[in-house]
């Protein structure tokens, strides 16, 4: 993982306003060693020491004050840099005016180009978007008039997605990042005004772990504690906060001598194989990587053979690794400690190269033994395993029947009107007539021992399934208990009626003779208009009867519909 980059020192904004501070020594100028080189293939500058002059002296590399950029002594070094920046609905148009000038202004002080500093954006809110690509602007001006046509999104301040997604599209080869091989620092810019509305401690954990440098810039009503979460360590060189978007744009002279490199270490021009140590005052010496020795050229390396010195401290066996290091290995059953040097006994069953098809047992001494599961063998081979056929040896427990499953194992089942207990292995008697499963038309009726039987409704009669109903014409059959006439109204229902010059009694069942109307016929006067209104009355009165007994058939009949409908 990439060293960091070098930190700021958070000032106080009005101490950026005054003048700088009388010359004093500056930490950097003084004798000593400085190291700014990572150890690896390459010699890639790396992070240097927070500044320790004021902001208005940078160091020139010669030891003196006064440099400047422009003459050549100060140069950005190589990075891939994504600006990860806040567009939610609390930031004004003009404040986010701003924020893109604060962009432009470190881009101004960057030496941009493929084999110099690449730049990407991603603009989040509620939703995330990757502005541009590391890869997709090679110059300041194009860069630049990029950044100008961003605009803001919407709602939402979701910090952990924007970093999740420059992680693992912004900083990718494919998009333009460069290469572990390549040496060069992976930095993001992450400005904000808000708290977070999603979780940014474990993103940004695994941020940095993936060798991202994080530094975290907050505004106005910004979460002073997210920020700390974001940032790297050490978080007063990595956190920045300023009270308004009006003063973020100085902050840009901050950035500039952070990625501003100050001598032949960090230029990169040194040619030191491994490491570059700075001296001071535009002098390096190399040094090389553990497990190398310097040439006599003083700039390559080559291996130290240490386990042929004996000096690798290996309680069991030492090897060299190509890189000129080495590391220790032990015998095999053992495994190697913590310390990387002693070894102790491994447990096999717990490391899964024990070879037991079914169980591993530790034996004392670093050893095992193979074992199999219940209703299984052990073979000859001490490893594998083959079923036993516990149906066949009485051994199931099963009430009713014994299954045996390709697995060697084996399952209870029972007999057809039974169901298995929770103990998986005792039956008991099922009512199938509660369970809906026994499959009758009409009627379910239990019987004993689990079994059960179908019948049918009144006026059907049970088909040779045994489990389907017929209609009975019960008038046909003679069961209908009519006096006179049974007529079939269909669907297994009737009515009686009677033969002419009776009539149908209260019980629906019986008739009567119509032996009054008779009667008035015979013995009054038909032309007569009282004899005339008695007959009239009787018919009437016949006529509502006759109704009455049509309504109940039509009554019938509809609810015989009814049922078919709903059968």
């Amino acid at each position: 993982m990439p060293r960091h980059l070098p930190g700021l020192l958070l000032l106080l904004w009005p101490l950026l306003l005054l003048p700088p501070p009388p010359a004093a020594p500056s930490p950097m100028a003084r004798p000593g060693l400085r190291r700014l080189g990572t150890r690896g293939p390459g010699g890639s500058p790396g992070r240097r020491p927070a500044l320790g002059a004021p902001a208005s002296v940078p160091y020139s590399g010669t030891g003196q004050p006064g440099g400047v950029r422009g003459a050549g002594v100060c140069k950005s070094r190589p990075l891939d840099l994504v600006f990860i920046i806040d567009s939610s609905r609390s930031v004004r148009p003009l404040e986010f005016t701003k924020v893109k000038t604060f962009v432009s202004k470190i881009i101004d002080t960057l030496d941009i180009g493929p084999a110099d500093t690449r730049v990407a954006v991603v603009n989040y809110a509620s939703t995330v978007k990757i502005e541009f690509h590391l890869q997709t602007h090679s110059d300041k001006q194009s860069l630049k008039r990029a950044v100008a046509r961003i605009t803001p999104l919407s709602t939402g301040t979701m910090s952990g997605l924007a970093i999740q997604t420059a992680m693992d599209e912004a900083f990718t080869v494919e998009t333009g990042a460069r290469g572990p091989s390549s040496n060069i620092p992976k930095v993001a810019i992450i400005v904000t005004d808000g708290r977070p509305q999603d979780q940014v401690n474990e993103v940004a954990e695994r941020a940095r772990a993936s060798g991202i440098e994080l530094y975290a810039v907050g505004v106005d009503r910004a979460d002073m504690e997210s920020l700390k979460m974001m940032a790297s360590e050490p978080l007063d060189e990595h956190v920045f906060y300023v009270e308004t978007y009006g003063v973020i744009e100085k902050l840009s002279s901050r950035f500039q001598e952070t990625f501003c490199a100050l001598d032949t270490c960090a230029l990169g021009t040194h040619q030191c194989q491994h490491v570059c140590i700075s001296d001071g005052e535009g002098r390096h010496h190399c040094e090389c990587s553990q497990g190398y020795s310097l040439n006599a050229d003083k700039k390559t390396c080559s291996a130290i053979d240490k386990c042929a010195r004996n000096t690798h401290g290996c309680e069991h066996i030492c090897v060299n690794d190509r890189t000129g290091s080495y590391h220790c290995e032990c015998y095999e059953g053992y495994t190697l400690n913590e310390d990387e040097k002693t070894c102790s006994a491994q447990d096999q069953c717990a490391l899964g190269t024990h070879g037991c098809q079914h169980i591993c047992v530790n034996d004392r001494a670093g050893s095992h033994h193979c074992e199999c599961y219940e209703g299984y063998t052990l073979n000859e081979d001490k490893k594998t395993c083959s079923a036993q056929d516990q149906c066949a040896l009485g051994t199931h427990g099963c009430q009713h029947i014994c299954v045996n499953d390709r697995a060697g194992s084996h399952h209870c089942e029972c007999y057809e009107g039974y169901t298995l207990n929770e103990d998986k292995k005792t039956c008991s008697a099922q009512d199938q007539c509660a369970l809906g499963t026994h499959g009758c038309q009409h009627i379910c009726v239990n019987d004993r021992a689990g079994s059960h039987h179908c019948e049918c409704y009144e006026g059907y009669t049970l088909n040779e399934d045994k489990k389907t109903c017929s209609v009975l014409n019960q008038c046909a059959l003679g069961s209908h208990d009519c006096q006179h006439i049974c007529v079939y109204d269909g669907s297994a229902s009737y009515h009686c009626d009677c033969d002419t010059g009776y009539t149908l009694n209260e019980d629906k069942k019986t008739c009567s003779a119509i032996e009054e109307a008779r009667r008035l016929i015979s013995t009054e006067d038909a032309c007569a208009c009282e004899a005339t209104l008695a007959f009239q009355d009787k018919v009437n009165s016949y006529l509502q009867r006759l109704n009455s007994k049509l309504d109940d058939i039509l009554e019938k009949l509809q609810a015989n519909e009814y049922g078919q409908v709903h059968r």
